[in-house]
């Protein structure tokens, strides 16, 4: 249970950092446009910091895109650490049920032994 709930509190974590990302993307886009809208009223000023915004957003959905590519890495780590994770365990548990057969042959081995030296004559 609590690795289930370690693997669902990291997915909430990357869903959230993905969703906080879209609305950073949403907000340079409505900032753009409002820009835009200034830009119409008053022709030249706006254009300087037009050309700023402009380079930023590129900046940031550059960012926004490596951040993604990142959290994808992290899924996938994830998922592999899984997976052998469980491998092991289930090895583990193929040894200790070989293991457990294993002394149980043993000690009929030993039982039946002693009870053939018990027959022999002194």
């Amino acid at each position: 249970q609590i690795r289930d709930l370690q693997q669902e509190n990291r997915e909430l974590w990357v869903s959230l950092e993905e969703h906080q990302d879209a609305l950073e993307l949403i907000m340079s886009k409505y900032r753009k446009q409002m820009l835009q809208l200034l830009e119409g009223r008053k022709g030249e000023d706006a254009e300087p910091v037009l050309k700023a915004h402009q380079a930023n957003s590129g900046e940031i959905e550059s960012q926004i895109d490596r951040i993604c590519e990142m959290g994808e890495v992290m899924r996938k780590a994830v998922q592999v650490d899984d997976e052998q994770f469980f491998k092991v365990q289930e090895k583990l548990a193929q040894l200790e049920l070989e293991n457990k057969e294993l002394r149980e042959l043993l000690s009929i081995s030993k039982e039946s032994f002693e009870v053939g030296r018990e027959d022999l004559p002194d």
